[in-house]
């Protein structure tokens, strides 16, 4: 019973110290810098250069109508990577697609991404 005892305490203490030690060690290492795949600039770059674009936009995604969206809009639109989309609109994923055929009907034979 004694040699029980004795090594559930050594198993406690083992637990503990790694428990604790654990962290410490993790903690020593280096982080990885943060970076971003998508490059947030250049997917928005495209919308400001389009003067109330992005206005028109967010003015879309808070109202849910797409009527405000002119045809210099939707052209900037369409240059932009669907790869940004979710990057650009992580509240709403799906405006753009909605954007996308609402600009379709709008300006035809759009650049399609």
């Amino acid at each position: 019973m004694e040699q029980i005892s004795r090594a559930l305490v050594l198993l406690a203490t083992v637990l503990c110290v790694a428990v604790l030690v654990t962290p410490g060690v993790a903690h020593d290492q280096p982080k990885p810098p943060l970076t971003f795949p998508i490059d947030l600039k250049k997917c928005w770059s495209s919308l400001f250069n389009v003067n109330g674009c992005v206005f028109q936009l967010f003015e879309s995604v808070f109202s849910g109508k797409f009527g405000n969206v002119g045809i210099a809009c939707c052209k900037a639109f369409s240059t932009i990577d669907a790869n940004c989309w979710p990057h650009m609109f992580p509240l709403n994923p799906f405006f753009p697609p909605l954007l996308k055929d609402n600009c379709a009907h709008i300006v035809p034979n759009l650049q399609k991404h």
